[in-house]
């Protein structure tokens, strides 16, 4: 870590970051002299500042914050190392860091923690999970009273029409786009296929696939920063809100994985195109725990404007093969590549809960032997079926209450996510539609 600086002299001020509940960045500013300090000792600052609201205020009634004395964590750098920061004027550096206590052992409040006690747990089967992420998100003009589409570099046009898989519509904003594929490499995020989407000024980038989740996680977090980053340095704003447009389908953040066994093979491959008695262990815990988790999946006020009927995102708990009606879809293909896709979760969560939450209700089921239901045909939305939480009152109780929360996430966070979430709900209605768009804008 230390010779990246050295390497790369121009960087004038490095960032410390980790990751909270709902996904922001927390950390500090620290000038280069002393990076050999941080990266030797790591840093400090409160359990407390992993569990903020959206706003960044602490929780009211948090035990962490005056009941305890609002104590220090140990931030120490992840496996990442030092990466630059494009989106940034001056050249500067980021290292990812993340929280343990005094004596060493992890802080459970973390949510890169949470996927890490998963990923341990498939280790103990001899089981590697192999993981790739799909994520949509808006460029938006957000300097007037309503949002709209960005004005086009090229064209100088507002063109206020979907325009799904179009090339005109990317070339429209090529600019930006060989901007962000460059920062990515320089980044070592590994983009791939850029799309238009069906919405007004939607875009979908691929992540490729890995067998290191943590990893797969990091990249999709800091995508997320880079995308909201690079988009104001050119003028315009880029969002992962579920919702910002009510008459456009939402952004979803749509996750593959298959799993190895400590032989390289793919579990979930029988040689055709159904897949082994795994995968369907493995779908059938998806599903018993999709209600569950769904305040993972839909974090936010405005993540339920998205999870709504006939608006290519699901809702009903269901599987298929190749479906995208379904909540969980196993796409065609070579048998060797068999693989679940999970489609619930929103463009606004948080890239590590969410796949604590896929990969670990996953491995319930194959541990348990459950057989889902039968595979759906069709059209879910038009199918009689059990559904998806349809508001966010709802998704905080069933989490809160939940048998199979525990056998995925520490007590500690899914108290922590429970009155962060209870806080942002009280406070949220005190809000107009405007503000609570303002708020998640450039936030989720």
């Amino acid at each position: 870590m230390k010779n990246y600086l050295r390497k790369n002299p121009q960087i004038r001020t490095i960032r410390v970051a980790a990751c909270d509940l709902n996904g922001q960045p927390r950390g500090k500013r620290v000038p280069t002299r002393f990076a050999d300090k941080v990266v030797e000792d790591g840093t400090r600052f409160p359990l407390s500042v992993l569990n903020l609201d959206i706003w960044g205020e602490d929780i009211d009634d948090s035990p962490l914050v005056f009941e305890s004395g609002d104590r220090d964590g140990v931030l120490r750098p992840t496996d990442r190392g030092f990466i630059p920061m494009p989106w940034l004027e001056a050249p500067t550096a980021l290292l990812p860091i993340w929280m343990f206590h005094e004596n060493g052992t992890p802080y459970e409040g973390d949510p890169r923690h949470a996927l890490r006690a998963v990923i341990e747990r498939y280790k103990a089967h001899g089981l590697t999970p192999c993981v790739a992420m799909e994520l949509e998100f808006f460029l938006i003009d957000d300097s007037g009273r309503k949002l709209e589409i960005p004005i086009s570099p090229r064209s100088g046009k507002r063109r206020k029409a979907a325009e799904t898989l179009s090339i005109r519509a990317l070339d429209q904003f090529d600019i930006f786009f060989t901007d962000l594929y460059d920062a990515c490499e320089a980044m070592d995020i590994p983009a791939d296929t850029a799309i238009s989407e069906a919405g007004l000024g939607q875009f979908e980038i691929n992540l490729m696939h890995g067998d290191d989740a943590l990893r797969a996680a990091d990249d999709a977090w800091l995508f997320k920063m880079l995308v909201r980053g690079l988009a104001r340095r050119h003028g315009f704003a880029a969002s992962f809100m579920a919702k910002p447009y009510e008459d456009y389908p939402g952004s979803g953040m749509h996750t593959h994985f298959s799993v190895l066994d400590e032989d390289g093979n793919n579990v979930f491959d029988d040689g055709g195109p159904k897949g082994t008695d795994t995968l369907r262990h493995a779908v059938a815990g998806c599903l018993n725990a999709m209600q569950d988790s769904a305040l993972v999946f839909a974090p936010h006020l405005n993540s339920y404007d998205r999870l709504v009927p006939d608006a290519h995102a699901p809702t009903g708990l269901c599987w298929a093969y190749e479906n995208r009606t379904a909540a969980i879809r196993i796409p065609s293909g070579s048998p060797a590549a068999r693989r679940i896709e999970h489609r619930v979760a929103g463009g606004d969560v948080n890239p590590y809960l969410s796949l604590a939450a896929i990969l670990g209700a996953a491995l319930n089921g194959i541990e348990d032997g459950k057989e889902p239901p039968a595979p759906i045909n069709g059209n879910a939305y038009a199918q009689e079926m059990e559904h998806m939480p349809t508001d966010w009152q709802t998704a905080i109780d069933r989490f809160e209450a939940s048998p199979e929360m525990p056998r995925i996430f520490s007590k500690e966070l899914i108290r922590n996510f429970v009155l962060t979430k209870k806080q942002e709900l009280f406070y949220m209605a005190e809000l107009s539609p405007t503000e609570q768009v303002e708020i998640y804008l450039d936030t989720v």
